[in-house]
């Protein structure tokens, strides 16, 4: 791995440590602080409004600023809004040290796929892509478990201290490992802007919320549903996430070799081998070894997915390749909301748990109809040839 993919590697397993291993302190927190566990758990709501609003104004903030100076300085914040979690003396604090937190969120991962694929050669783009978002996939393997352990067994505090320390090794990293020549925006700001409202810019990012959506629908209540229709014991559902992380981890460099490959036919495979296993899940749902696999497979399918993705959108907006990348980060936190918002609905109507991958095919088949008008427009345009790669540099 060339050492600037493993800086921003690092840095991206801080950051979905961060995000994700609040969820295994929520009843630790809201002991500590007297508070419900569902306000706790609005700490998990607050980080994704941050991600949502504050990550395109800090991706027009540093618009003009050197890619390396501006990935250094996201760590900062990273690393300052985890120190006040840690210092946090309330719940108020607390919920405002998360927002700060997640302000970086998607200002550096859309920075850094545009820097991941400034530092290969254009045919290992999306494998870049891919090698970064791995420290995000590991998060979930790796940090979320230890660093739950560890806030459970010397208080939540410490688990935020620990991940300063991860961010302050990512800083180091960037400042000695990212080049100091990378490319700078030169151009209009506002013909950047200008370039997001493309038909194919607005396409791809709608794909990626309709693909995060069909993930989350299902995901955010596979406990429940592992727990009442494979019948399983909670204390293995730990288990059977950690196999799903695995999955997330090697579906995510699958896709990023397959996309360098053929990107929009990877994107069209993927999405229709998404609709067949959650069919799929329909039926193995009620027998454990079954189910675990289904998960596995299902996990390594829906990740194979954000490489190619975060690749098509930074693409299509060559133009603004900074804007592009970090918006459609928020289109990915916003498929997140939606589809845990589809899913409890369903729920509160009356649908079965486990009927629940239903939603998820409709919403995976309502992407694919939108990657198949992208993937003809493109060769409409292309009079039947295959478009040419553009850099995201």
């Amino acid at each position: 791995m060339p050492l600037p993919l493993l800086a921003l590697a690092i840095a991206s397993f801080g950051i979905g440590t961060t995000e994700f291993v609040i969820m295994g302190l929520l009843l630790d927190v809201s002991r500590d602080l007297g508070v419900s566990v569902p306000q706790a758990g609005l700490l998990v709501s607050g980080y994704a409004l941050g991600v949502a609003v504050g990550s395109p104004i800090l991706a027009l903030a540093t618009a003009r600023m050197p890619r390396r100076q501006a990935l250094i300085g996201l760590m900062g914040i990273f690393i300052a809004g985890n120190l006040a979690c840690a210092l946090a003396p309330d719940y108020g604090s607390l919920m405002a040290a998360r927002v700060l937190t997640s302000f970086c969120h998607g200002a550096f991962f859309g920075l850094g796929a545009v820097v991941a694929g400034e530092v290969v050669p254009p045919e290992r783009q999306a494998r870049a892509i891919a090698m970064m978002f791995a420290g995000l996939t590991l998060a979930n393997v790796l940090g979320v478990p230890f660093g739950t352990a560890l806030g459970q067994a010397f208080g939540w505090r410490s688990t935020f201290v620990a991940v300063v320390g991860i961010g302050l090794v990512a800083a180091l990293a960037l400042h000695v490992w990212l080049p100091r020549n990378l490319s700078v925006s030169t151009g209009s700001l506002l013909r950047e802007v200008r370039s997001l409202g493309r038909v194919q810019v607005f396409l791809a990012m709608a794909i990626s919320v309709l693909a995060s959506a069909s993930l989350f629908s299902v995901f955010t209540y596979i406990a429940p549903i592992l727990e009442t229709v494979t019948r399983i014991e909670a204390s293995t559902v730990t288990y059977v996430l950690l196999v799903f992380g695995v999955g997330l981890t090697l579906g995510n460099f699958l896709g990023g070799r397959l996309a360098d490959w053929r990107l929009m036919p990877t994107v069209i495979g993927c999405f229709i081998a998404a609709a067949a296993v959650l069919g799929l899940f329909l039926f193995t749902s009620a027998w454990f070894w079954p189910a675990v696999a289904t998960v596995f497979v299902w996990g390594a399918i829906v990740f194979a997915l954000v490489a190619p993705l975060q690749m098509r959108v930074v693409n299509e907006a060559s133009g603004a390749p900074n804007l592009a990348s970090t918006l459609n980060q928020g289109a990915f936190n916003l498929g997140n909301a939606s589809g845990a918002w589809i899913g409890g609905v369903a729920i509160d109507r009356g649908l079965a748990y486990a009927d629940m991958p239903a939603i998820g095919i409709v919403l995976a088949l309502a992407a694919l109809a939108l990657t198949l008008w992208s993937y003809a427009l493109d060769r409409r345009q292309a009079g039947l040839a295959p478009k040419p790669a553009r850099s995201i540099a």
